[in-house]
């Protein structure tokens, strides 16, 4: 699997899902459930590259103006339902995460399904369990590789401060600041 295919199959199953991010993973889980194991695989490396590229200060500025809040959990779902957006989505938000309030909507839903959608699928297609957590398949091989979305990754950019941020993305923040 390329990162062409990756997003392919995220935004099929997010048109199929019609919104509805229960129904957007579950199309996922299984069209890639179609796929080989080491497809699968590669779904969640790719994944995981993802989680990693968009740790950066200037997309969890937008999570907090969206969210109120900012936790290490709330983060990474955060960067998971930007991933879930689609490519276009993602890339604009890399670029400049202040395009996102032109597709933010209230109330603001995090993603944190996708992070299993690898394991589920590989569970699907093979019939085999993970017996734990580290062992699972998909998980446990990225994780294995050094694509570590918890401690494998050092935010980019500069930080901010709260009052900085209405100045820092101007249109999430007249959408969705305080």
């Amino acid at each position: 699997m390329d990162k062409k295919e990756f997003w392919q199959l995220l935004e099929a199953a997010k048109d199929k899902a019609k919104g509805s991010q229960t129904l957007q993973e579950q199309a996922l889980i299984n069209s890639l459930a179609q796929h080989s194991p080491e497809q699968i695989i590669e779904f969640e490396c790719i994944l995981r590259e993802y989680l990693l590229e968009a740790d950066h200060f200037n997309i969890m500025a937008a999570q907090k103006i969206l969210n109120g809040y900012v936790t290490d959990d709330s983060y990474l779902y955060f960067r998971c339902w930007l991933i879930g957006q689609g490519e276009k989505v993602f890339l604009e938000a890399l670029r400049d995460a202040d395009t996102l309030a032109k597709v933010a909507e209230e109330p603001y839903s995090e993603f944190e399904a996708l992070l299993y959608v690898a394991t589920k699928a590989y569970e699907k297609h093979t019939g085999k369990k993970e017996e734990n957590e580290e062992d699972s398949f998909p998980r446990g091989i990225a994780h294995s590789r050094g694509l570590d979305y918890d401690f494998g990754s050092e935010t980019k950019g500069d930080d901010w401060t709260e009052n900085q941020l209405p100045k820092m993305l101007p249109k999430l923040w007249k959408k969705f600041g305080a």
